[in-house]
């Protein structure tokens, strides 16, 4: 009786990395945001690459997308987004369901202002993975005092920040 060779297959080697997983999910969050000038997108992770909140920018639960205002320009604030949007980031928190935080870690396109800061730092969250330092939005607001305040607050408090170096594109299309 012949001996049937096993043929061993090896795994494949084009798979993404948990980086590029983790961040196309805060991406693909952002797709959710009905913003017209920035969509952002969080995703928070734990020590075991299991996600565990999810957010992207937009109002408040019981606030219509169309009562409120999404202009980002205005000599009168109350007339803009800025004091009515809840940030990814924040989002992200709110919808972890009372999952401990701690020692986890967030993916987010931007790096995050001062609000958000205080509330990543709270939460226990211990390294920011962002994707984009060089955004319209993040280039135009890198020295106000709402950035230089998070990156001081995150440097005082031990939260490492990291740039993703992506190594390519994720695209994903819809078929029947």
């Amino acid at each position: 009786m012949a001996t049937k060779k096993r043929q061993f297959i090896k795994k494949r080697q084009d798979y993404i990395s948990w980086d590029e997983y983790f961040m196309g999910i805060a991406l693909l969050s952002a797709m959710r945001s009905k913003d017209p000038n920035t969509q952002t997108g969080a995703c928070i992770v734990d020590k075991k690459n299991k996600i565990v909140g999810i957010g992207y920018n937009g109002f408040p639960i019981g606030c219509s997308d169309d009562k409120f205002p999404w202009t980002n320009k205005g000599n009168n604030p109350l007339k803009t987004k800025y004091f009515y949007v809840c940030h990814a980031e924040l989002n992200a928190i709110l919808n972890s369901h009372g999952h401990d935080l701690n020692g986890c870690r967030i993916y987010t396109f931007l790096i995050p202002c001062n609000e958000c800061a205080k509330a990543i730092i709270q939460s226990g969250i211990k390294e920011i993975i962002y994707l984009s330092e060089l955004a319209a939005m993040y280039q135009k607001n890198k020295n106000t005092p709402t950035v230089l305040a998070a990156l001081k607050m995150f440097k005082s408090a031990g939260v490492k920040m990291r740039k993703m170096r992506a190594r390519g594109k994720i695209t994903i299309a819809y078929k029947e």
